[in-house]
């Protein structure tokens, strides 16, 4: 809920600023879902400009002032957006797979139905308990015994701490720390359990921005694809970047873009029968209120 009502926010101002879609540098400007981490890999060598939000939801805000051409969001952000009348089109994937999963703590969890009875961290969302859901459900467990205990974004301290005995996260990041801090996990990631293979993060353009500068769009994707064949074959290079920008821990940096670099490939691409398949599980797991169009959400070259 707290999602759909930041979502449904923006779509006011989305709206409202239809009139101005030239925004940004002739090269173009690219707004990130969140501070620079390994999934940019490809933005970061693409030589565009980057616009860094204070949170996820702000990569929606700066689309809509017309300070990005194009954003990198959430694909169920993107879903909600367009389900509260915002006319935002992805255009590309920046990865290739979910990144959400189930991190265990507990060495008597050794598939998914073992959570019955046990406290699982959530963050409040809705994709977090829709995954949470897909993961028990697919493996015959009952979703209504699982103790899930909202924890916001504390995942990494909450398991640690012994506060929860599973959390949702991110097998990327979260799970990547985890493993980096000693910590034992079992992951069970949602594309593995229940979930089809659907891109977690998007590149996204006004409609209007789609219709009227096509050729930015295409350059600005032709950029990033190229940047993430740079990324994964001058790794080093990219780990130095990230981290400029950043201000993360090199070794963690080179950690994460390891574990995520088979989603990355291939670059951009959007794959039609993976995003039919997204729509039909927001749609079942009560992330969007009906399927969206996938015709609509997205143009697919």
């Amino acid at each position: 809920m707290r999602r759909f009502l930041l979502v449904t926010a923006l779509v006011a101002l989305l709206a409202g600023c239809g009139d101005d879609d030239s925004g940004g540098s002739p090269e173009g400007t690219l707004a990130l879902d969140f501070q620079p981490n390994a999934v940019h890999a490809g933005v970061y060598q693409s030589g565009l400009k980057i616009r860094v939000p204070g949170q996820s939801t702000d990569s929606l805000k700066l689309l809509a002032a017309g300070r990005a051409d194009m954003s990198v969001v959430d694909i169920h952000d993107l879903g909600l957006a367009r389900q509260a009348g915002s006319d935002i089109v992805g255009v590309g994937a920046l990865v290739q797979r979910p990144l959400a999963a189930v991190i265990v703590r507990r060495d008597d969890v050794t598939r998914p139905r073992d959570l019955e009875g046990k406290r699982v961290g959530v963050t409040g969302l809705p994709s977090d308990e829709a995954v949470l859901r897909a993961v028990v459900e697919h493996d015959g467990g009952d979703y209504d015994r699982v103790r899930k205990i909202t924890i916001g974004f504390s995942a990494v301290p909450s398991l640690i701490a012994g506060k929860v005995d599973a959390v949702v996260a991110f097998w990327n990041a979260e799970g990547v720390t985890l493993r980096r801090r000693g910590v034992a996990t079992r992951e069970f990631r949602v594309d593995d359990y229940g979930a089809p293979r659907y891109p977690e993060l998007v590149l996204a353009v006004k409609r209007t921005t789609l219709e009227d500068h096509e050729a930015l769009v295409d350059d600005m994707l032709g950029a990033i694809a190229e940047g993430t064949d740079t990324a994964l074959r001058d790794r080093e290079d990219t780990v130095d970047k990230l981290v400029r920008a950043s201000g993360a821990d090199a070794p963690l940096v080179r950690a994460e873009l390891t574990a995520v670099a088979p989603a990355l490939q291939p670059p951009v691409e959007l794959n039609q029968a993976a995003l039919e398949a997204w729509a039909r599980f927001d749609a079942r797991f009560g992330i969007l209120r009906h399927q969206p169009d996938v015709s609509q959400a997205f143009f697919v070259r």
